[in-house]
């Protein structure tokens, strides 16, 4: 899931109010690129937790009695079978397979699913779900986005900041899990997800409790993250950003997505593309790489074999967390293997790099 495209240099706390001393979000404004700096805000997701007002995220009601059936029509994976408080992440693709959005989906009742789509991409999620939706007697599309506000709070310290604000049984949450809670007394659709590598929680809540949720996690000791420390951290855990590495020009299969694709169901919209490009395979994959020097390859700079381009940079810059500089790009697939060494083109300059295992980084588990 993404944060959005481009990392505007949004001038620090201008989208956000003042509660008590502490800054808050104002649920319905561009999120800042940082607070304090992206460094120190990387540092705190990894050590301790970080809060992301991620508001900007699009949320689309859909409900009603062949909800269930005409989602099994849109999304890469079923959801017939998906329990109540549940949640799956999939690619909405279009008819010649291409990737529309890709996006988290929960279960909230029998016939009601919560859609979490990309900033951006809300507008021409919605349209596209409009043209396939039966009669509105059938299914309802509702864009509660502005009603609603969402908080990800993420790190090792998350759980146990949280559970100071909630008698939630947070322990029996399990990953893409969302059960109705109470967060510092506030109605919250608790959802065990994220966007960063680190275990934690993301919080969707009425648009006017935002501020006051905010603030008690702030003072549990979260740390407000904005725009710039939420791209390092999702390109170290491998995780991908629509409009970078991924857009209608993009199949799974090349995506490397092929384990949240299921082609074979009978009337799946991208059904018939997605299986031929399957049994065809695909002619490029995404990679990720670390450069072999202290420069830092960014979105757009060429990918050579060392003679000709072959590719572009997708996601790149330094990870923090590794110190070093890493980054993703698509390649040719009998130049994919991790090993392989590649030329990245840094202004003009041939800077050496070697395809690596992904995610670049992953959080240690307890137990």
């Amino acid at each position: 899931m993404s944060a959005g495209k481009d990392l505007k240099q949004t001038p620090l706390f201008d989208t956000h109010v003042s509660l008590g001393g502490r800054i808050v979000p104002f649920a319905g404004w561009e999120m800042p690129v940082q607070y304090t700096g992206i460094l120190e805000e990387s540092r705190a997701v990894r050590t301790s937790a970080g809060l992301f007002d991620v508001s900007h995220m699009g949320r689309v009601d859909i409900r009603g009695p062949d909800a269930a059936p005409f989602l099994d029509r849109v999304l890469s994976v079923s959801l017939l079978a998906l329990r109540i408080g549940r949640a799956r992440y999939n690619v909405i693709c279009d008819r010649d397979g291409g990737i529309v959005d890709d996006c988290i989906v929960y279960r909230r009742g029998e016939d009601q699913f919560l859609l979490i789509s990309n900033a951006s991409n809300t507008g021409t999620v919605l349209d596209w779900l409009a043209e396939l939706a039966p009669s509105r007697d059938r299914v309802q599309l509702e864009d509660v986005t502005s009603s609603t506000a969402m908080i990800a709070h993420q790190g090792p310290q998350a759980t146990s900041m949280l559970a100071e604000l909630t008698s939630a049984d947070l322990a029996s949450i399990r990953l893409f899990s969302a059960v109705p809670e109470q967060v510092a007394g506030v109605e919250t659709l608790l959802a065990r997800t994220g966007y960063t590598g680190e275990d934690g929680f993301e919080m969707i809540v009425p648009n006017e409790d935002a501020p006051a949720v905010w603030a008690a996690l702030m003072d549990k000791g979260a740390v407000p993250c904005g725009l710039g420390s939420r791209d390092v951290l999702r390109l170290e855990a491998g995780l991908l950003l629509h409009g970078n590495d991924m857009d209608t020009t993009v199949n799974p299969y090349e995506a490397v997505l092929d384990r949240f694709v299921d082609p074979d169901r009978d009337g799946y919209v991208a059904g018939e593309a997605l299986r031929r490009i399957r049994d065809e395979g695909p002619s490029k994959k995404l990679v990720g790489f670390q450069m072999r020097s202290r420069r830092i390859a960014r979105h757009g700079y060429p990918i050579t074999d060392g003679s000709q381009q072959i590719g572009e940079v997708t996601s790149g810059g330094h990870s923090p967390t590794l110190d070093r500089s890493i980054g993703l790009g698509y390649v040719p697939i009998d130049l994919s293997t991790v090993g392989t060494r590649l030329t990245i083109d840094i202004r003009g300059r041939a800077e050496a790099a070697e395809i690596t295992d992904l995610p670049f980084y992953s959080r240690r588990r307890s137990g």
